[in-house]
């Protein structure tokens, strides 16, 4: 394989027909926009701590948890003679009331003060989230239907996967686009205006899905169990975090966790039995793949008041990793789409692990005993790893996709992700439980006065626990249960 070779195969891939789907992970992949700008205001005007917002993102993954609701709909309800469309132009509207409420909040409105400003930021993340679950579906659905059918079964196993990989390159775009940015503006611009700028994600979205003429698609019956008892479950995670249940969290997951492999099973058990097994073993996979603790915001914390990193700095980083992991899932299409994925994620967790030293080392003040700036390791740090997390991704997405049943896509993929995202909140609450082991605070002043001073003494030794985690746990997994679907093509 010649390096024009690698470089062409995504420009040959790319048709026509996969434009609407590519534009709408385009707007997705913008949605970090605001995220410099959101870290630093969280830090200097909320009083969460690292635990606080590790339990935040938990919530933020439980509309993604619920994604079969969305599935089931797009799967069956036709709304204004459209399964498509609409439900991104509602995704769309969802987003902007997100950014008003942001705008509003960030500004001090009036018509907000009222409100703590907690609550009203977890209102703004929840809708905003809810509204890029909906565009996703559409997304996801259309990545199988996109395909030609006319093919042999590998070759529509080859087109599945380099679909994923277009799909991502056009996320990775987007991301590497706004990286820069979205720190270099927050440096000169107010919060209020980074989040007036951010609507143009939702006007592109309703953009893309408007100037492109889909082939309408048939729909299917309602599954009325999936999506009643999505239903139910989503009225159930309500009800316990508004009531404030003790160990809520962890109540959702499990509960979420047997629901949603119910549903699968539900899904799948008219298979024959050897696929239905290698989809069990491709969910095991997956599951424990995206499971792994992180240590949480307080490392960006520490990067912040120790090493001095400004926003400047991370929308830098921002470019360098996201350039980079577009150039590296660029070059690294074709053989991606013919190696065993199982193989491909043991590497990963390898590398990805290794590459988590230069952070630790940091931590022990290494960089200065060798004369290094702490910012130049970590762009070294970051051009280094950037591609892997995205490859990795789309392996995971092939594996989703190759064993998508016909007819039950949209709630196929749905589930698939609500059980990725299960595996988020399985990794947001290990961290959330290290966080409460290895306590690790900010310095909190309130009208000039400190009352939580900043502590990162152990800080390393939570960055020791989660590579190792990170490293072990992987491998063991995908080694005892590798579904290792062939994409490559038997000659």
């Amino acid at each position: 394989m010649n390096f024009f070779d690698m470089l062409m195969t995504p420009i040959r891939a790319i048709k026509l027909r996969y434009v609407p789907l590519l534009l709408i992970y385009f707007a997705y992949g913008a949605s970090g926009f605001t995220a410099v700008a959101e870290t630093f205001w969280v830090k200097e005007q909320l009083t969460l701590s690292a635990e606080d917002l590790i339990a935040l993102g938990v919530w933020l993954t439980v509309p993604w948890t619920i994604k079969m609701i969305f599935g089931q709909m797009v799967d069956s309800f036709t709304l204004f003679g459209s399964n498509r469309k609409i439900y991104v132009y509602i995704g769309a509207l969802l987003m902007t009331a997100g950014i008003f409420l942001m705008i509003g909040l960030v500004s001090n409105a009036a018509w907000l003060v009222m409100y703590a400003k907690e609550k009203v930021y977890i209102l703004a993340s929840v809708i905003m989230v809810v509204g890029f679950v909906m565009q996703d579906v559409v997304a996801d659905t259309m990545s199988t239907e996109v395909v030609d059918t006319t093919q042999s079964d590998e070759e529509i196993k080859k087109e599945l996967a380099m679909i994923q990989v277009l799909a991502r390159l056009s996320l990775g775009l987007a991301i590497f686009t706004v990286a820069g940015l979205k720190g270099w503006l927050a440096e000169i611009y107010s919060y209020e205006t980074m989040f007036k700028i951010s609507l143009f994600i939702p006007v592109l979205s309703i953009i893309g899905v408007s100037l492109v003429k889909l082939n309408p698609v048939k729909s299917s019956p309602l599954n009325k169990k999936i999506f009643f008892g999505g239903f139910i479950f989503a009225v159930f995670v309500v009800l316990i975090g508004y009531n404030e249940v003790p160990y809520s969290q962890e109540i959702v997951f499990v509960v979420s966790l047997g629901v949603v492999l119910y549903m699968l099973r539900t899904l799948i058990e008219d298979l024959d039995p050897d696929t239905v097994k290698h989809i069990q073993m491709a969910m095991i996979v997956i599951f424990v793949y995206r499971a792994m603790p992180s240590v949480g915001p307080a490392l960006s914390w520490w990067e912040i008041d120790v090493l001095g990193f400004d926003k400047a700095f991370f929308g830098t980083l921002g470019q360098i990793g996201a350039a980079l992991a577009l150039v590296g899932m660029w070059m690294s299409s074709k053989y991606i789409i013919n190696q065993s994925i199982g193989k491909v994620l043991i590497w990963l967790t390898v590398i990805g692990s290794i590459l988590s030293l230069p952070i630790l080392a940091m931590y022990y003040d290494l960089h200065t005993m060798l004369g290094l700036d702490a910012r130049t390791v970590a762009i070294v740090d970051t051009a280094v790893s950037s591609p892997f997390d995205y490859i990795a991704g789309v392996l995971m997405l092939t594996l989703v996709a190759v064993y998508a049943p016909e007819g039950k896509k949209g709630t196929w993929f749905a589930l698939m992700a609500s059980l990725m995202n299960i595996a988020l909140s399985a990794a947001g609450l290990f961290s959330k439980y290290l966080n409460q082991v290895f306590v690790l605070t900010r310095e909190i002043n309130e009208n000039g006065v400190v009352t939580t001073p900043a502590n990162y003494d152990d800080l390393g030794m939570l960055l020791w626990i989660a590579i190792g985690i990170g490293f072990v746990v992987p491998i063991l997994t995908i080694l005892k249960f590798n579904p290792d679907p062939k994409i490559k093509k038997t000659k």
